[in-house]
């Protein structure tokens, strides 16, 4: 006697529309702190000194550590309940913001560092 176990494994699979629309809700807010990144870089940039190397790599990757931590986070839960799949969003987005901060007292304390000269 065998139990054919794939008709069970679809049938508890999550609507993809649901996914979509939870990953679309936190997409917006790993947009937005993508959109602060490019603006803290913009700003940096078109100042009196403007950036050197360094400060050019550390805000660009102010800009693409969020982009980075939502493909991971869609990665690892996509195929999980909506729940589950929204709590690894916002753990990611979670790190995102303690990025963004250690990126923020980094440009203040250090600031001359990344300036241009």
């Amino acid at each position: 006697m065998t139990v054919d176990t794939s008709a069970e494994k679809h049938a508890h699979r999550t609507p993809t529309w649901l996914i979509a629309t939870v990953a679309g809700a936190f997409g917006l807010f790993y947009a937005y702190a993508v959109w602060v990144a490019v603006g803290h870089l913009v700003t940096q940039a078109t100042g009196v000194l403007g950036l050197n190397g360094l400060g050019w790599a550390v805000l660009g990757s102010a800009i693409v550590f969020p982009i980075l931590v939502f493909a991971g986070a869609f990665a690892l839960g996509h195929r999980r309940g909506a729940g589950s799949f929204a709590l690894i969003l916002l753990a990611g987005l979670g790190l995102t913001a303690v990025f963004w901060l250690n990126i923020l007292s980094y440009s203040i304390t250090q600031g001359g560092s990344l300036l241009g000269s």
